[in-house]
């Protein structure tokens, strides 16, 4: 297979080749999210309402697990594109090799702790007990398919951090349309319901983890994956350790925050209430990955340009990002307004009342989904700066800290759904603050860093 020619993130138009980047990224981002979201139209319009709050209920609890091994893939995402807008080839084939070994390793351990442990997790969430086998049943084999999760999520990293987002999107693809079709075969043709959808979802993450492996393995350039030189360098586990390690940390404490969450939605001990939550939910992922596309652009612009001494653009990638992702969430959330109805339609069948507990959700969280997306923005100029230890502990504090706070106040003493998701809104726009006040020193350093290690090289 040829080199790849891919964007030029250092040297080339600002906004033009964000959105360039964005747009395959947000398409990948939507249809890895179909994996998840068929398995709740599926079961939601064919089992009802028990079943899709079994499966709904476990998505807090599975990114909980996941996130501190693929907060790694971050940390993996910023040597790599820091390596690669400084030409260095050599960095980052020992980068890719470490991460790719890394993500083999994490995807087992993940596995094995959330097959064995699934049950007592749900437990302690206080799922009721009607929902509990079922929900259980589904995580068990759901953690199955870790392994090829976590390889395909850190190949895609590697991918991002170079500029190519394009190739995730087209397997993405493929392996979307097979977990669709799979769905409706197990649950309409084999009745089997959860385990069904959970067993079509591990097969389409082993087929996406195929494609992009064969992918680097067929390259000829410096994102060549040789299989044989798997190896764990010392310096590269370090550099993605310090920032993946924090990022993981602060994706499973946000987690336990929504988890938390989760639970207080759990404590209406409705299934109705948490069918609502759960289709709500759902639509809200949507204009997440939307929000997290951006993310993923400040991170590697920043790397990049770091990479390659352009320490004066980050301030441009900041605002661009800013821009972006502020009018991409007012739009997309107030268009799920709109057609909430619809929307919610999808995943809940002749139940007015769970409609209503989604609609109740949508129009608070929705529409104020923009400020997460400039908190992620925030955060992923940060990284992409090298810095993973300040972003973690203001997003524990922040987003995570204070939600929890909230609940044991505010939704004490009014225990209703808005009062519970007004959390989140509150919690984005007080982290956001703190965020772009920290940002400002870390890039006020870099710059000194900077020039400080040009004016001892001119010295020399």
């Amino acid at each position: 297979m040829r080199n790849e020619k891919r964007m030029d993130i250092v040297n080339g138009p600002m906004i033009p080749n964000i959105i360039r980047y964005i747009i395959p990224l947000i398409a990948s981002g939507f249809l890895q999210l179909l994996y998840n979201a068929a398995d709740n139209v599926v079961v939601g319009r064919f089992d009802g309402p028990v079943a899709l709050a079994a499966v709904g209920s476990t998505g807090a609890l599975i990114n909980l697990i996941l996130n501190i091994c693929l907060g790694l893939s971050v940390g993996a995402s910023v040597a790599v594109s820091q390596d690669y807008g400084a030409k260095d080839t050599k960095g980052v084939h020992r980068v890719i090799h470490t991460s790719v070994l890394i993500s083999i390793i994490g995807g087992f351990i993940v596995g094995i702790v959330g097959f064995f442990f699934s049950r007592q997790f749900l437990i302690w969430m206080g799922t009721p007990a009607d929902v509990l086998p079922l929900a259980t049943l589904y995580l068990r084999i759901y953690f199955l398919g870790s392994p090829a999760s976590m390889i395909y999520n850190f190949c895609a990293s590697i991918l991002r951090a170079v500029g190519e987002t394009k190739r995730p999107m087209i397997y993405l693809t493929v392996s979307g349309i097979i977990n669709v079709v799979l769905n409706l075969i197990f649950v309409l043709v084999f009745h089997m319901s959860v385990a069904g959808v959970a067993l079509a979802t591990i097969i389409s993450q082993y087929v996406s983890m195929v494609m992009i492996v064969v992918y680097l393995v067929r390259l000829q350039d410096c994102c060549r994956l040789e299989v044989q030189k798997l190896k764990i360098y010392k310096d590269k586990l370090f550099r993605i350790v310090r920032v993946g390690l924090p990022a993981g940390i602060q994706g499973t404490v946000f987690s336990l925050s929504n988890v938390v969450i989760q639970s207080a939605v759990n404590s209406f001990d409705d299934a109705i209430v948490m069918a609502g939550s759960t289709a709500a939910s759902q639509i809200e992922n949507f204009i997440y990955i939307a929000m997290n596309s951006v993310y993923h652009a400040a991170l590697t612009f920043t790397g990049q340009n770091v990479g390659a001494g352009k320490i004066r653009k980050v301030n441009r990638v900041l605002i661009s990002c800013a821009a972006i992702v502020t009018v991409i969430g007012i739009v997309v959330g107030f268009t799920t307004i709109l057609f909430a109805d619809p929307l919610l339609s999808i995943y809940i069948k002749d139940e007015p009342a769970a409609l209503a507990y989604g609609f109740e959700r949508m129009k608070v969280v929705a529409v104020t989904y923009f400020l997460c997306g400039l908190m992620e923005v925030l955060v992923g100029c940060q990284r992409g700066m090298g810095a993973s230890l300040t972003p973690m502990v203001v997003s524990m504090l922040g987003a995570c800290g204070l939600r929890i706070l909230w609940i044991l106040t505010i939704f004490t003493a009014s225990p209703s759904l808005t009062s519970l998701y007004m959390s989140y809104p509150v919690s984005w726009f007080i982290t956001s603050m703190t965020h772009l006040f920290f940002y400002t020193l870390r890039y006020r350093k870099t710059c000194r860093l900077y020039e400080k290690s040009i004016a001892t090289d001119t010295e020399n």
